[in-house]
C-alpha cells in the first residue's frame, strides 16, 4: 500500500493574532509539517518550541517575505500542499499570494475580510481548476460563519426579504493590527449597500446605534462596516429588500469617537485613519481595564416563510472568556482539515477559485464552539395574515 508523503502546511502569519490560534490547532494533526511563517525568525521560532512538546504535527519556523520579489520562487521550493494566508490587511493586496500557490500546485486559504479580494477571487478560478487546486477566500466570521448561518436556514422561506448581520466584540479581546487598520481603510467612506430594493451609498463606522444581543453580553453600538457579505448575499439568497452588517466597540467612549473619526472622513478633513493604525491600537490599549472580555455575532433573517406568513429568524452566538478571536479562524481550521484528509489524487475534486460560501455545515462548528465554550441560540417567529394585519 503506497504512504501518503508528510503534508507541508504554510500558515503566512503564523505568530500573528489570528495565525497562532490556527497553528494551535492544527498540531494535533499527524503526518504533517506545520510551517510557521513570517518575517521575525525570533517569533516563529518561540511560538514553534512553545508548541512542539504537544504537538503531533511537526513545527518548523519559517521565514518568508509575501512582498518580497522571489516569494513565488521561495514558495515553490518548500513545495506546500496547503498554504493558510492570515497576514492581512488584505485591503489593497493582489492576488499574487493564491497566485503563487496556483502555480506551485498548493491549496490556499485566507482570512481576508475585504470585500474586492473576497468578491473577486473567481478571477483565479479557471486557473485553478488547470492546476487541480482549491483557492478560498474569505474563510473567516465573514462570509465563511455568516454564510453557513444563511445557508442553514434559507430553506425555510420561500422569499428571504432581509439578512442583518452584527458583531459586537469585548474590549478586553486580543486586538490585531491588521485587523484596527482594515477598518480605519474605510471608516467614513461610502460603503455601498442594498437597502429598500436597491444598491445606494453608505459610509463606514456611521449610522451607528444600540442593539441588545441578550444574553450575557446585553446593549452594545453598532455601526457600518464594509464585509464581503453586503455584495456576495443579496444574489445568493435573492434577497428582495436589505442586506447589513454593523460592528461595534464595547466602550461607548471608543465606539462613539469612531463614529466622529468617521464623520471628520466623511467632510473630507481626513483622507483615511488606516496610516494611524499603530497609534489609535496603542492608544486603545490603555483602555484595556475596562469593559469585558465577551462578544457576539448575530443573523437575523427576514421575510415569507414557505407557508406564506411572516417568519423571522434571530440566530446569535455568545463567545465568553475573551474567546471572540478564535471565531474569525474556525471556518478556515474546517476546511482545512478536509483538505488535509483528502488524498493527494483525490485533489483534483476539490479545484477552483470562490468566496467561502455555502462550503461547509453550519453544524461543523459544532465541536469547535463547545471546546471554546462558545454558546448560541436561535430564535423563530411566524405570523399568519391575521396576526399580521
Amino acid at each position: 500500500m503506497e504512504t501518503e508523503p508528510v503534508k507541508k502546511v504554510v500558515i503566512l502569519g503564523g505568530y500573528g493574532n489570528f495565525g497562532k490560534r490556527i497553528v494551535k490547532n492544527l498540531t494535533n494533526i499527524e503526518d504533517i509539517t506545520i510551517l510557521i511563517a513570517g518575517r521575525n525568525l525570533n517569533k516563529s521560532s518561540a511560538l514553534a518550541a512553545n508548541l512542539e512538546n504537544t504537538s503531533a504535527a511537526k513545527l518548523e519556523p519559517l521565514v518568508i517575505d509575501i512582498f518580497a520579489d522571489d516569494f513565488k520562487d521561495q514558495l515553490a521550493i518548500l513545495s506546500p500542499y496547503l498554504v493558510i494566508h492570515t497576514s492581512g490587511p488584505f485591503q489593497g493586496q493582489d492576488y499574487h499570494v493564491p497566485y503563487a500557490c496556483i502555480e506551485c500546485g498548493a491549496h490556499y486559504i485566507d482570512l481576508a475580510d475585504d470585500r474586492r479580494f473576497v468578491c473577486d477571487i473567481g478571477e483565479l478560478d479557471q486557473h485553478a481548476k488547470d492546476k487541480g487546486v482549491l483557492i478560498v477566500s474569505g474563510a473567516s466570521s465573514v462570509p465563511g460563519l455568516s454564510s453557513a448561518v444563511v445557508e442553514h436556514y434559507q430553506n425555510q422561506f420561500s422569499v428571504i426579504e432581509s439578512i442583518d448581520l452584527a458583531i459586537a466584540p469585548g474590549n478586553k479581546a486580543e486586538r490585531g493590527l491588521a485587523t484596527v487598520e482594515a477598518i480605519l481603510s474605510y471608516t467614513g467612506h461610502r460603503l455601498n449597500v442594498f437597502r429598500d430594493g436597491r444598491w445606494q451609498d453608505v459610509y463606514g463606522w456611521m449610522d451607528s446605534k444600540v442593539n441588545d444581543f441578550g444574553g450575557f453580553v446585553g446593549k452594545r453600538h453598532l455601526a457600518n462596516v464594509d464585509v464581503p457579505d453586503l455584495e456576495l448575499f443579496p444574489n445568493r439568497y435573492s434577497v428582495s429588500k436589505q442586506v447589513s452588517f454593523q460592528a461595534g466597540l464595547e466602550l461607548p467612549i471608543l465606539h462613539l469617537t469612531m463614529v466622529g473619526m468617521a464623520y471628520l472622513s466623511k467632510i473630507g478633513l481626513v483622507k483615511s485613519w488606516a496610516p494611524l493604525s499603530k497609534a489609535i491600537v496603542g492608544t486603545s490599549n490603555a483602555f484595556l481595564p475596562f469593559g469585558s472580555d465577551q462578544g457576539a455575532m448575530e443573523v437575523i433573517i427576514k421575510g415569507k416563510g414557505n407557508d406564506g406568513h411572516a417568519k423571522e429568524v434571530k440566530w446569535t452566538l455568545y463567545a465568553p472568556k475573551g474567546n471572540g478571536p478564535y471565531i474569525p479562524t474556525l471556518s478556515t481550521i474546517i476546511l482545512a482539515r478536509k483538505l488535509l484528509n483528502i488524498k493527494s489524487h483525490e485533489s483534483r475534486n476539490n479545484a477552483g477559485a470562490m468566496p467561502c460560501v455555502g462550503l461547509f455545515e453550519l453544524s461543523e462548528f459544532k465541536a469547535d464552539f463547545e471546546a471554546l465554550n462558545i454558546q448560541f441560540e436561535e430564535n423563530m417567529t411566524s405570523k399568519d395574515k391575521s396576526e399580521e394585519a
